[in-house]
């Protein structure tokens, strides 16, 4: 892994978050970048998957979640609530709690974390895990230019 982005918003609704991650994953997209999004659940998985067509009203990412019935091989952007794809992603946005498996074979991974106090504990300790792993992670504050 080359790069660790973690993007701090100054709120703590996590829909916020989710769309900021939205964003992102449509960035990537544009850019021809293969995409892994992880969460901590089904739920949430499901609850992304649902925002992720929602989210701007001109906007198409595909996606699928990574399942064994699926054909997921060809889609651009792939959800995951654990499980792997069978190839590294080149980008892993991460939603869940926890450093994803396999983010040592992506080319960098985005975290997103707010205000909320659970969330930013948990952030900070991905942060430490990753400049354990030898990436020493860049933070960006959106919404904080000009103040």
């Amino acid at each position: 892994m080359e790069r660790a982005d973690f993007y701090v918003l100054e709120g703590s609704d996590s829909r916020e978050r989710w769309k900021f991650a939205c964003q992102e994953v449509e960035r990537a997209f544009l850019a021809d970048e293969r995409v892994l999004v992880c969460f901590d659940s089904a739920e949430d998985l499901a609850r992304f998957d649902d925002l992720l067509w929602t989210f701007a009203d001109r906007s198409f990412v595909p996606h699928e979640p990574v399942t064994a019935e699926s054909a997921w091989e060809e889609s651009p952007v792939l959800l995951s609530a654990g499980a792997a794809p069978p190839s590294p992603p080149q980008l892993i946005v991460n939603l869940s709690a926890a450093v994803p498996a396999g983010v040592a074979s992506a080319a960098r991974v985005i975290e997103i974390v707010d205000n909320d106090p659970a969330r930013r504990l948990a952030g900070r300790e991905r942060y430490r895990q990753y400049r354990a792993m030898g990436v020493e992670p860049t933070t960006h504050q959106p919404g904080q230019a000009g103040k």
